[in-house]
């Protein structure tokens, strides 16, 4: 997942993002209000959307994951379970899958669920006047998708209602990860006749899911409030009500947590010595190792000299990651030597052919391909998001490694998140530094969906008919066993290509109140809270 994008201006409006990030005295007064039994924990960037057929952020994926849900989802073994589904049967051949609703399944409005709200909710997130940037993405394995995001359809072909509680889908081709793309939460289910079917959601009362959380309040800039669903198919949650600041500042989130204002709180790597020194906090850090990987990339498309693959090698083989990872980042994460990350079937590969960091073969590569020194390349500029002095870190020892292995000048651009991720859906990012997280345990999800041609992620241009052939053999290929050496092969002309220079696979440090019991875990992230409970 990259995922974010302010595509709406009236959303815009009401999700704002709110500079130095942080309590006023408003939100302040709101928790004193909100009493006892409450979880609270800052989101690190304003909400994106609310609305789920839109959203492709993760900060704010963990967010509306509370508060919606699809047919499937994640559970702690990190296989798809049933949500809004009870159960479901595929066809011999892999391409027809029929779902079976969960009895209880309600909206937030009391209605039952039905076979006719899936169905609406994904004619819905297709709709060519919705316009969501995840559509095809995720779901252009259904019969009839391409058609409807194209404008072409009135509605998917490929999902058929068969009485209120079944619901049948039909691939265009065996796709052993479909379940997988189907948890994301673009497939939320949502009730037929109560939500906008051509914009955005941007009002409370519109934002109505299935999960065990509802929306209740929303201060621009500062706080979304979520109340719990006492009519959870899954069992009221624990505690009564979610708090999420927003405070973009990293100093003033461990500030708020060590002030006992929030109860768990993501961190920077810059924190963590200190923690781990400091007798109280120690016991309370957490690390988790997380399927996403942090890369630069080199976009052919926008800067001409990237187009030469010996001028995408000699930026790869000047960067050293190990430095980057070890010293600057402090060994928190794990330095990536491979594109697909550990959690991930085929992860973490020791034996891929990753450039090595050479400095003296990439001064030799960049003059062989005409700049000698860095001499006749045009300016360039390496864009990163603000406000995460981590990335902000990498960037620049990107920059200053550049200059001092090959000569190359490189300025340094942050950019507020929605306005990165517009540029980048855009394809008109030259040069940055970016993450993709899984968005399903499969190594598509990282070779073909981010770098193939046909991928619906590659925003950097690669283009190598090698790759696809072999991509388009393991996607529809499910025996796993069969499709690992095909992926692995396509790895590694990734990895030659150097199209994206991997830098680390990440690892998440979070300090977490001893008051909070009860948080579930998957590779993932934190999984939605109905068990979590607060002590005072």
């Amino acid at each position: 997942m990259v995922r974010a994008a302010l595509l709406f201006s009236a959303l815009a409006l009401v999700l704002a993002g709110c500079g130095s990030g942080g309590f006023s005295d408003k939100v302040k007064s709101a928790r004193e209000r909100s009493g006892t039994n409450v979880f609270r924990y800052p989101i690190v960037t304003s909400p994106t959307t609310m609305d789920p057929h839109l959203v492709q952020d993760g900060d704010t994926i963990d967010l509306l994951q509370q508060v919606y849900e699809g047919l499937v989802g994640w559970g702690p073994e990190n296989v798809p379970v049933g949500l809004v589904a009870e159960s479901w049967q595929v066809s011999e051949d892999g391409k027809v899958y029929t779902f079976t609703l969960r009895q209880g399944a309600k909206f937030h409005n009391g209605r039952e669920v039905t076979a006719e709200d899936v169905k609406w909710s994904f004619d819905r997130c297709t709709n060519p006047k919705l316009a969501s940037p995840v559509a095809d993405a995720y779901f252009g394995d259904i019969v009839g998708v391409n058609e409807r995001v194209a404008g072409k359809a009135d509605s998917v072909s490929g999902i058929k209602v068969i009485d209120p509680t079944h619901v049948e889908i039909s691939l265009k081709q065996p796709t052993p990860y479909f379940l997988g793309k189907l948890t994301y939460i673009a497939g939320s289910v949502l009730p037929k006749g109560d939500v906008p079917p051509e914009s955005a959601m941007t009002e409370v009362g519109q934002m109505v899911g299935t999960g065990p959380f509802k929306v209740a309040e929303i201060k621009p800039q500062q706080l979304v409030v979520l109340d719990a669903n006492a009519d959870y198919h899954g069992g009221a949650p624990k505690i009564a009500r979610m708090e999420r600041p927003v405070i973009l500042d990293a100093v003033t989130r461990l500030n708020k947590f060590k002030a006992g204002e929030v109860d768990l709180v993501q961190l920077e790597r810059q924190d963590i010595a200190s923690l781990q020194q400091d007798p109280t906090y120690k016991e309370q850090l957490n690390f988790f190792q997380r399927p996403a990987i942090w890369y630069v990339a080199m976009n052919r498309l926008q800067y001409p000299p990237f187009a030469d693959r010996r001028v995408r090698q000699a930026f790869a083989m000047a960067i050293n990651k190990g430095f980057i990872v070890e010293e600057l980042l402090g060994g928190v994460n794990t330095i990536a030597n491979s594109i697909v990350p550990p959690g991930v079937p085929g992860g973490d590969r020791k034996d891929a052919k990753v450039l090595p960091y050479d400095p003296a073969k990439a001064k030799a590569l960049l003059a062989e391909a005409g700049y000698p020194g860095g001499k006749g390349l045009p300016p360039l500029n390496i864009f990163y998001r603000e406000d995460r002095p981590d990335i902000k870190i990498v960037a620049e020892a990107v920059v200053s490694q550049l200059k001092a292995n090959l000569g190359v000048e490189a300025k340094q651009q942050a950019r507020e998140w929605g306005a990165y991720l517009t540029e980048y859906n855009a394809k008109r990012l030259p040069f940055c530094h970016m993450r993709w997280a899984a968005d399903y345990l499969d190594p598509q999800n990282f070779l073909s969906h981010m770098l193939a041609t046909y991928g619906p992620e590659n925003k950097m241009g690669m283009n190598s008919p090698a790759f696809d052939a072999l991509c388009r053999q393991a996607d529809s290929t499910m025996d796993m066993n069969q499709r690992l050496p095909l992926y692995a092969q396509a790895e590694d002309i990734a990895l030659q290509e150097a199209v994206w220079v991997p830098i680390y696979f990440q690892r998440d440090a979070e300090l977490i109140s001893p008051r909070v019991s009860g948080l579930r875990e998957s590779l993932f992230g934190h999984l939605p809270h109905t068990t979590v409970e607060v002590s005072q």
